[in-house]
């Protein structure tokens, strides 16, 4: 069963969420605010986060952040961010703080179900017998184990931006279109926030290190998406 974490102010929210979700067969939890869930967090058994933007004291933008800084053990928590106002700026911040999906304010609960399935089994799958082990661009992604190497330095990446850079990785040499990516990231036909995939991007090219003016690790091609050069020893 997977024990999911509701961060959200809103009492009502809460108790809808916990008693939804719980019906589907998760474990819900929930606290009130940022400081708390950070202490949920650390004791562990937590598989998903579901954030709510606006909260008084430590709001979810910095709570998100405070995760993403954490150690290992926390930091690759997936998370879905609530944003209430619904606005594009919202949205951006949170995936650039490296949450993985969002949800404007009011939602449909059963969308929100969708989601979190959807993320969860991308975080989840097993792909040891499947996928080997890539390279490509000084890049290395080990599907089994979830790991991110560049130039032998571990790269500590959401569950999202594992997915998208695998896509990329596995297709080594081949412009993957936006579209395709967005479903990488989104697992499914929502109505697509046509920023995502390139914030997503960005955040992956800063964690590795990829100059963002001339990237070598993940180039953009105009118009169409991105794609990771082969090693030059292939």
């Amino acid at each position: 069963m997977y024990t999911l974490l509701v961060v959200d102010d809103d009492p009502g929210i809460s108790a809808l969420l916990v008693e939804y979700l719980g019906s589907r067969g998760f474990a819900v939890e929930s606290t009130s605010n940022g400081s708390d869930g950070l202490l949920r967090l650390a004791r562990g058994g937590v598989d998903l986060v579901i954030l709510d933007v606006m909260m008084p004291g430590m709001d979810g933008f910095e709570t998100c952040r405070a995760i993403r800084r954490a150690d290992r053990s926390i930091s690759q928590v997936p998370i879905i961010m609530l944003t209430a106002r619904g606005d594009d700026f919202d949205r951006i911040v949170g995936l650039e703080l490296g949450a993985d999906d969002y949800l404007p304010k009011p939602f449909n609960p059963r969308e929100l179900l969708a989601r979190v399935q959807a993320v969860l089994r991308r975080s989840t799958s097993d792909s040891a017998e499947s996928d080997p082990v890539l390279r490509a661009a000084g890049i290395r992604m080990d599907a089994a184990r979830r790991e991110c190497t560049v130039h032998g330095e571990m790269v500590d990446l959401t569950t999202t931006e594992f997915d998208l850079l695998h896509a990329l990785v596995a297709a080594a040499g081949r412009v993957i279109p936006r579209e395709s990516l967005m479903a990488t990231a989104r697992g499914d036909a929502y109505a697509s926030f046509d920023r995502s995939v390139d914030v997503h991007v960005s955040h992956i090219r800063r964690k590795l290190g990829d100059n963002p003016k001339k990237p070598q690790m993940i180039k953009t091609v105009r118009g169409v998406g991105y794609l990771v050069p082969r090693d030059t020893s292939e």
